[in-house]
């Protein structure tokens, strides 16, 4: 979208029949489900990628503010979390009485925190000189060094539970809150400073606007045209090859596939140097999912977004991300569209999206086997913990999606959901490039190049390699907004 703004002839190559990725639709009958992602933060960054081409996001997107944000779930307790300052002080206090007044700490001295880091995201680490940018050494102060997510949460709530309560994203990121660098508290800091929306219709609908505008400005887009190689000449990326045969040729080549993948079968081993397929496996990747997709015959009056907690969440989590199966205790993640967008199933029905976070596929499990017992877990625990009790009786259309799918059908490499993950040394500079180091000519988006995995993150890594491209063409492009200018 970004490169047909700006004058580029673009052509995508989609191998499967719908665009978007992860972030494609899944149809069940009657029934619409998003594929993956189900949050939208940071909001404003997405506004901008619309109106640096003069347009509206609201001109393609409807959005709608949930509040409350989400519903946590432990075994003793249930919180609702908002992005109300005084009713999400309200809720802490009824929950942890004594911590309330903590919120405020952690509001005004994470904000200080997003403020340094937030420009960081924004700016490319292709070589080592960029290590030492301005931007990046003011923002030194502020990355927690030596100190996990979970220890920075120490410094403003007492329970365990309630530091959970702001770090379960961690595990998105291929990392255990105890592990994860302190620096990623920016991530709930923009939940409760900025929001959680929803897109009318689905998040899968950012993908097809993107689309829209893209076509409006000249791009075309193929879809069941799956790429077999990248063509080079020399250490020159140069074109494309389909797996139909036809050859495509072009001055530049944006890859948009999990890297992983892309790294293993776009490319000869022999004409790759530091990312060969045979030590891609060296890398830390994230954790996976197990997914199951339920059109159900009923209505609930839950919460849009529940995350219930799994009773030794340490333990599960440290399973999950060190590629160990845990399949007795288990997390899960829950939307129930319904409550705020009846586009996903017809009057009555529900559209129910279940999420588990599962170890990838270096655990060695065969989930072919496995598929059935989990199933069941999953609605046991649908059942026993939850609102919903038991489903079963309600299920018209279902869809389940193992490790194993992703890797084979999604084209996910491990069936890491999430990427690489983001350890001290997979970031920035460490990261993939966005001007591809391996090849001229070649740059990555998406969840393996810098800034990372998630929606806004993904969003950021396409304008920064599309920035990239303009530098390298002498085409002038807009300058990302300060922060202060882009949350007025």
């Amino acid at each position: 979208m970004l490169l047909a703004q700006r004058g580029f002839r673009v052509q995508v190559f989609e191998k499967q029949d719908v665009i978007g990725g992860r972030n494609a639709e899944v149809r069940l009958g009657d029934y619409r489900f998003d594929l993956g992602p189900t949050f939208l933060m940071m909001k404003f960054l997405l506004d901008e990628l619309f109106a640096e081409g003069g347009r509206r996001s609201t001109d393609y997107l409807q959005f709608k503010q949930l509040d409350p944000m989400y519903e946590l779930r432990f075994h003793d307790r249930s919180m609702l979390v908002h992005s109300d300052p005084q009713a999400m002080k309200a809720e802490i206090e009824r929950n942890f009485p004594g911590e309330g007044a903590s919120l405020d700490r952690f509001l005004a001295r994470e904000s200080q925190r997003f403020e340094k880091l937030y420009p960081c995201l924004q700016k490319p680490y292709g070589t080592l000189a960029s290590m030492i940018s301005p931007t990046l050494l003011a923002a030194v102060p502020h990355i927690a060094a030596g100190r996990s997510l979970y220890d920075v949460l120490g410094d403003y709530f007492r329970s365990e539970e309630l530091r959970l309560a702001f770090t379960f994203q961690s595990k998105y990121l291929g990392m255990s809150p105890w592990d994860c660098p302190g620096l990623f508290t920016m991530i709930p800091y923009t939940e409760h400073a900025h929001g959680i929306y929803h897109v009318m219709g689905g998040l899968s609908r950012i993908s097809e606007a993107f689309a829209q505008v893209a076509r409006e400005e000249g791009a075309e887009i193929h879809t069941s045209a799956p790429v077999k190689r990248v063509l080079l000449d020399g250490r020159r990326a140069c074109g494309l090859e389909l797996e139909s045969g036809e050859k495509i040729h072009c001055d530049h080549v944006v890859l948009n596939a999990d890297f992983g993948h892309a790294m293993s079968t776009l490319f000869d081993e022999k004409d790759l140097q530091r990312y060969k397929p045979s030590s891609l496996r060296k890398l830390r990747f994230s954790c996976s999912t197990f997914m199951m997709y339920l059109g159900l015959d009923h209505t609930y009056d839950t919460e849009h977004h529940m995350i219930v907690f799994s009773r030794n969440y340490k333990k599960n989590i440290h399973a999950i991300t060190n590629g160990k199966a845990d399949l007795d205790d288990v997390s899960m993640y829950v939307r129930n569209a319904q409550k705020s967008d009846p586009y996903g199933a017809p009057p009555g029905h529900s559209a129910l999206y279940i999420l588990v976070p599962v170890a990838n596929n270096t655990s060695g499990l065969p989930w072919h086997e496995y598929k059935e017992r989990y199933r069941a877990k999953v609605l046991q625990l649908l059942r026993e913990s939850t609102p919903y009790g038991d489903v079963t009786p309600h299920i018209r259309q279902e869809l389940v999606i193992t490790p194993e799918d992703w890797e084979k059908r999604q084209s996910v490499f491990l069936g890491a959901t999430f990427n690489m993950a983001h350890s001290w040394n997979q970031m920035l500079y460490l990261r993939p490039h966005n001007q591809f180091e391996e090849f001229e000519n070649c740059y990555l988006v998406g969840g393996g190049t810098h800034p990372g995995s998630g929606l806004p993150t993904i969003f950021e890594s396409a304008r920064i390699s599309a920035n990239l491209i303009c530098e390298k063409c002498a085409i002038p492009f807009p300058v990302a907004k300060p922060l202060e200018l882009a949350l007025a």
